[in-house]
């Protein structure tokens, strides 16, 4: 008579990248669209503020939803990555005040927009 062992083995393995996978995911629960609505918008927060999920400035609780959705609206012009800002200054110097403020507005109106679909989509 032959016995047989069976080992049970539990493991918790989070697949994803730390940064991007939802909150809950980390906490045990079942993969779904909610995963990657989350990592969508970490992704779109991360794209326009220049800023990784992991980044050193993110202590004691802060987060890049948190900076995002504290700046917006008033002080999204703070947070964007001014790289995507570049083209706009230097058509500053050749273009009247009145059109480039113009541009500036319609600009920020946009990534309030793009910053509201950030937060939303990376809300815990």
């Amino acid at each position: 008579m032959t016995m047989k062992f069976l080992s049970h083995t539990s493991s918790l393995q989070i697949k994803g990248t730390v940064g991007y996978a939802a909150p809950e995911y980390g906490m045990g629960s079942d993969l779904s669209t909610y995963s990657d609505v989350y990592s969508y918008g970490i992704l779109l927060l991360e794209m326009f503020t220049g800023k990784i999920p992991t980044d050193d400035m993110f202590k004691d609780g802060q987060n890049l939803h948190k900076l995002a959705e504290m700046a917006s609206p008033e002080q999204v012009m703070e947070i964007v990555d001014q790289v995507l800002l570049f083209k706009v200054e230097d058509e500053e110097a050749t273009s009247s005040n009145s059109r480039t403020q113009a541009k500036m507005e319609v600009i920020q109106k946009c990534l309030i927009l793009i910053f509201r679909i950030g937060v939303a989509c990376s809300m815990e």
